[in-house]
């Protein structure tokens, strides 16, 4: 295996820097902005149509308990609404409510600025395909 020079520790804790802190600066505009956490932004965006609960945790790759204790604070936010299985009469699914696609739409807007000013508007159009070139190859080597 190959040694890490001091230019390559250079570059990988700048690289993990400027990650720390661009995620702390997007999850703090959402909260500034919209009043919701980067998980729930996550749940919004992804709950674009009714789902069970346990889709939800397959498609943001997330615990199922972590999903429903975060579901029962948007729900209780009027962000969110169990909805029930007509077979077993469970309350088995979940969909936005008229106020989480409100939120999702304003988050989506503020959240989509954020990362323009934050990221795209200091990037040349080489150097995007650049950093999304590598994103994809990062991708593709870690799930294939």
């Amino acid at each position: 295996m190959a040694e890490m020079s001091p230019e390559d520790w250079a570059f990988w804790n700048t690289w993990m820097r400027a990650q720390r802190l661009l995620v702390r600066e997007l999850d703090r505009g959402l909260q500034r902005d919209c009043g919701i956490s980067k998980a729930e932004f996550s749940v919004l965006i992804t709950l674009r149509q009714p789902m069970r609960v346990g889709e939800l945790a397959d498609a943001l790759a997330w615990e199922k308990s972590r999903v429903a204790h975060l579901l029962t604070r948007m729900e209780n936010r009027g962000l969110v609404a169990r909805i029930e299985d007509g077979a077993t009469g469970r309350r088995t699914g979940v969909e936005l409510t008229g106020e989480g696609r409100r939120t999702a739409e304003r988050a989506t807007r503020a959240h989509g600025g954020n990362i323009r000013r934050h990221v795209l508007d200091g990037l040349t159009p080489e150097q995007a395909a650049a950093i999304r070139d590598w994103s994809e190859q990062v991708v593709g080597r870690l799930d294939p």
